[in-house]
């Protein structure tokens, strides 16, 4: 995956965000359930009497709450009664499909006539519960879930208050524990208070009573078997899978870590430089003799250093335009009253050049007329059609694979550049990518507590691995003793350039050096600081009688860049541009709630 390509699946993924964001904001209402208060009396004849208070505070209009009341097979709820403080309200219940639902409208106005808007509503909700408690041979218990993962929001503190029927052998159990804020025992009442607890989480409380608490419990479920071993089995069990899960999801979070470690460790081992025996500040002279192309490859083109980029093209052109393989000349266009720049190809001096210089000369003959002349301000319009764009970018790609035959085989390479360390970390990079992907979907798709833990651990393994994949070759790559000079020198040399007091302090003593430094600075990617240079110390550049400075004067440079930027568009069309066309939680209790 290229750069480009992972811009745009980043700026995707920013719009579908962006778009979700847009649709959330549409619904300009909201409310949260900031306390609920809990108080279950266990009767001596196994009856459960409960009664909820749901604090919420409403944001924007509202019709009323709902709060669906789960119950398992043999279960009855009866005596439901519903109050309301800081609204009016009328209630609806059903029950149906193991579900009580109770639907309480609310109101600001005795006649019930408006809704409830911008306030804070107290809900009460009474009810008794029938076999519910449950009495084995040897304990009674009760599991009830104080609350729901059923309802829409969480809620900011609970508080309980649990009554029991006796006042010694009880034990008690909550559960998820990472929900636990305090809780007590005092003689027969459990009181307790939960952190805040989210949405589509549960909060458990789990009782064991002794049986001779109870007397004639015709209200309790009876089962004829011993219970308390197995309940104790069952509780370890799922409390253990359920600390296995959140520690695997930290673990999975802590994963994150593993990106920049191994960095820090290929880094150390592959990436450092070695020291070379150079201390220069800049250079004034070319640093070594090698074609421009090749300067280009290994100093300008950090991120696939050996290849050559479209500077070391436009280079090229210049370093032939030098050596009178190809001239220029001015035409002034009769309509737009405009100078266009023309290129006159001469075919008889193309014998001594090296194979990617021909290609090069191949290239522009492809738009050349029967005159080997070729409109350079005409270019980028003939780039535009992508059949010559195509063409285009498969002998440009010939000519970036002449460079690498000619100067930059794999061996000579590798006397300059080492790319162990940068090949690794680009694996791990994409590794990270794909883990990162899967712990984020398994962090987002999990209700326990630790999966933020796995959100956050995926999303900055993408992260991190995507900087990596946009970092130079040489960061975690090597330069070797040959290279690391090289690299110094041509670097340097190229810090002179850009420097416009270096190069007035020091100015080059002939024409002949200013094209040098043209070319190169073309390679490099710093052509225009040399030429705004070279136009504060030679005044009458318009009159000097080469063509290389005609080149830059008349825009040359921009003209080719502009035709490369559109072949490359061109020759890689959008597909959306016509290809649509045409075509632990098993207690009672519990379920959840929300508004309407």
């Amino acid at each position: 995956m290229n750069v480009k390509k992972a811009f745009c699946i980043i700026f995707l993924f920013l719009i579908l965000f962006s778009a979700a964001s847009a649709v959330s904001a549409a619904d300009d209402r909201s409310y949260s359930i900031d306390q609920a208060f809990l108080e279950l009396t266990v009767g001596n004849n196994g009856l459960l009497h409960v009664d909820e208070i749901y604090d919420y505070t409403f944001e924007g209009s509202f019709n009323g709450v709902y709060r669906d009341i789960p119950l398992k097979s043999g279960q009855s709820i009866e005596n439901i009664t519903v109050d309301t403080e800081g609204a009016y309200s009328t209630v609806k219940v059903t029950q149906e499909d193991g579900m009580c639902h109770l639907k309480i409208y609310l109101y600001a106005d005795e006649a019930h006539t408006q809704k409830i808007s911008d306030t804070e509503v107290y809900v009460t909700i009474s009810y008794d519960m029938y076999n519910t408690v449950t009495l084995f041979n040897d304990v009674g218990g009760l599991q009830y879930k104080l609350w729901g993962e059923e309802w829409d929001v969480g809620v900011g503190t609970l508080t309980a208050i649990v009554h029991l029927p006796g006042n010694t052998g009880n034990t008690y159990f909550l559960n998820p524990q990472e929900y636990n804020s305090t809780s007590y025992l005092t003689n027969n009442t459990i009181t307790l208070t939960s952190n805040s607890i989210p949405s589509g989480e549960f909060y458990e409380l789990l009782v064991l009573m002794p049986l001779n608490d109870f007397e004639n419990a015709t209200y309790a479920k009876v089962v004829h078997e011993n219970g308390r071993e197995n309940i104790m089995h069952n509780l370890e069990n799922s409390v253990n899978e359920r600390n296995f899960w959140n520690g695997t999801y930290l673990i999975l979070g802590l994963l994150s870590l593993l990106s920049p470690i191994s960095g820090i460790f290929i880094y150390l081992k592959y990436g450092r430089e070695p020291k070379v025996d150079y201390d220069g500040i800049y250079e004034r002279e070319l640093p070594t003799d090698d074609p421009p192309a090749v300067v280009n490859a290994l100093i300008d083109n950090s991120h696939d250093i050996g290849t050559p980029n479209m500077r070391g093209f436009e280079a090229t052109i210049l370093n032939l335009i030098d050596k009178k393989v190809f001239k220029l000349e001015t035409k002034k266009d009769s309509d737009t009253d405009i100078n266009e720049l023309y290129l006159q190809i001469d075919k008889n001096s193309t014998a001594e050049l090296a194979m990617h210089e021909n290609t090069v000369v191949d290239i522009l003959s492809m738009f050349a007329d029967a005159n080997n002349i070729v409109n350079l301000s005409g270019l980028n319009s003939d780039l535009s059609y992508e059949s010559n764009a195509k063409l285009f970018m498969e002998e440009y790609s010939t000519w970036q694979s002449d460079v690498k035959h000619e100067y930059l085989d794999s061996a000579t390479l590798e006397s300059y550049f080492h790319e162990t360390g940068s090949t690794l970390m680009n694996g791990i990079s994409v590794l990270g990518i794909i883990v990162g992907i899967i712990i984020l979907v398994l962090g987002i798709f999990t209700n326990l507590h630790n999966g933020f833990y796995a959100i956050g651990g995926g999303i900055v393994m993408i992260i991190f691995s995507f900087i990596v994949l946009m970092l130079p070759k040489d960061i975690f790559g090597q330069w070797t003793e040959k290279g690391r000079l090289f690299y110094l020198k041509w670097t340097n040399f190229k810090k002179f350039l850009k420097d416009n007091s270096l190069i007035n302090e020091h100015p080059p003593e002939s024409i002949v050096i200013w094209k040098k430094y043209l070319i190169y600075g073309a390679a490099l990617g710093v052509a225009d600081e040399v030429y705004e240079a070279m136009k504060l110390k030679e005044q009458n550049i318009p009159d000097f009688d080469d063509d290389v400075f005609l080149y830059h004067h008349y825009g040359g440079y921009y003209m080719m860049h502009n035709a490369f930027m559109t072949g490359e568009s061109a020759a890689n069309p959008s597909s959306s541009d016509s290809g649509g066309f045409g075509g632990l939680g098993g207690g009672s209790g519990g379920g959840g709630g929300g508004a309407f």
